[in-house]
């Protein structure tokens, strides 16, 4: 049985690439999207979101840029294709219908 942290964490990776997916030029920030997470009922660290657009940039589902403080974050087509539930990846929740 998969435990409920890892269905939190699955549901984050799509939030991110939904907000992502709704943002003009597909790019927020780390600040900007740990506001917005937080809006969706993840109320995570910085650290947090940070080591979950990592991890989404590992998979190709986004592409990350070092900025200060801030890792901005551009959604690349892959990405795209997950939000929208064209395409699957183990880890990221699957938009319902």
């Amino acid at each position: 049985m998969t435990p409920f942290s890892d269905f939190i964490r699955q549901d984050i990776r799509l939030v991110i690439l939904r907000l992502l997916a709704e943002t003009t030029g597909y790019r927020a920030n780390s600040s900007v999207l740990t506001m917005a997470l937080d809006s969706f009922g993840h109320t995570l660290s910085r650290d947090q979101v940070k080591t979950e657009m990592q991890w989404l940039a590992e998979q190709g589902a986004l592409t990350l840029s070092d900025v200060g403080p801030v890792l901005v974050a551009t959604l690349t087509e892959r990405g795209q294709d997950i939000a929208a539930g064209r395409a699957r990846v183990p880890g990221i929740k699957r938009p319902g219908a």
